[in-house]
């Protein structure tokens, strides 16, 4: 597997792995002993950054399963992990808490569970309008010197904040929603990133799925799974953007390549401080995703894609979903909006 750097010196594998599919929670259910066996087959084909989060899965379980399957290899992979998000039934599924009390019995209960005493990445998973970042960084800033933690990110920030916690303690990495169906990022944020040397932890690269090609119908989605509830996967929406997916899998088929390996192959394209992290429950899907770290783009391959998805995917990315208190905090401070526990 190729490598590539984030921020300062974190040389991890092309294409990292997003873990949350590979425990039950928002897409349906899981074989977890599949997902056992895609982990370990990741790991075995050089991808080395693993990311998880605190609140995926019911009770902390895809931290729990990581740390059960790594804990023999740890020295074999990156493992990045998040806090800043709590249930609060009260309030809405996820409300951000990042007061440094909270932090640190975060960072204590992670480390249990994905049976380490250090972890590689962590991420503020959303920024918390209400505790200054100047003070959540100063708590993390501590941790490092601790040992306990060894580089941190941001998940979804705004710039100012970004800049912020930047000049405090550098930042390896922010991760954001990226790919061929969301390029917001490509207005400030990149810029930005590539201004300060972060670096861009891409997570959706596929769309949710629906880039993939595979995903022909709603219905193909699971009764429990989010995706039903999301603009971009709902009605006309749907078999809108499944037109421009088509349009790309014809682009793909003339390369031999799946429309998989083209969506990834595209956000690797992005700069070489840029990591997608697809979620891969099942080995047949990760050894397809893989094969995009070796696909090269031509100039007139990423303008034939770039005219198919000038703007993105058509519909929001979440709507009203988990949304509305999110995006009130988020017009108080320099925060981008939430998407509940999704990413």
């Amino acid at each position: 597997m190729k490598q590539r750097t984030l921020g300062q010196g974190m040389m991890v594998s092309a294409i990292g792995m997003g873990c949350m599919t590979l425990t039950e929670m928002n897409y349906g259910p899981v074989d977890e002993n599949e997902s056992e066996a895609t982990l370990n087959r990741a790991i075995d084909l050089g991808i080395n950054l693993l990311d998880t989060g605190e609140v995926y899965g019911k009770d902390h379980s895809n931290e729990t399963f990581i740390g059960r399957i790594v804990e023999r290899r740890r020295e074999e992979v990156y493992l990045c992990t998040k806090f800043g998000l709590i249930y609060d039934f009260r309030r809405g599924p996820m409300v951000p808490d990042s007061r440094p009390e909270v932090i640190r019995r975060s960072l204590e209960g992670s480390l249990r569970r994905l049976r380490t005493d250090y972890i590689d990445l962590y991420y503020q998973h959303r920024v918390d309008p209400n505790v200054p970042i100047e003070d959540v960084w100063g708590e993390l800033s501590l941790l490092v010197k601790e040992g306990k933690v060894r580089h941190l990110g941001l998940s979804e920030p705004g710039i100012s904040t970004l800049r912020k916690a930047h000049s405090i303690h550098p930042v390896t990495a922010v991760e954001n929603e990226y790919s061929l169906f969301t390029r917001e990022p490509e207005a400030e944020l990149i810029p930005t990133l590539n201004e300060l040397g972060v670096g861009l932890v891409c997570f959706a690269p596929l769309g949710r799925g629906l880039l993939s090609g595979k995903v022909r119908n709603p219905d193909d989605f699971a009764p429990e799974d989010f995706r039903r509830r999301l603009p971009r996967y709902q009605g006309q929406n749907f078999y809108r953007n499944l037109e421009l997916v088509d349009k790309i899998r014809q682009i793909a088929a003339a390369k031999a390549a799946t429309a998989a390996q083209l969506a990834l192959a595209w956000v690797l394209s992005r700069g070489d401080n840029v990591i997608p992290i697809p979620g891969m429950e099942r080995r047949e899907r990760l050894e397809e995703n893989i094969g995009a770290a070796d696909l090269e783009l031509s100039a007139a391959e990423l303008a034939e894609l770039e005219a198919v998805l000038p703007n993105g995917g058509i519909g929001d990315r979440y709507g009203d979903y988990n949304l509305q208190a999110a995006e009130s905090a988020a017009r108080s401070a320099d925060v981008a909006p939430t998407g509940g526990p999704t990413s």
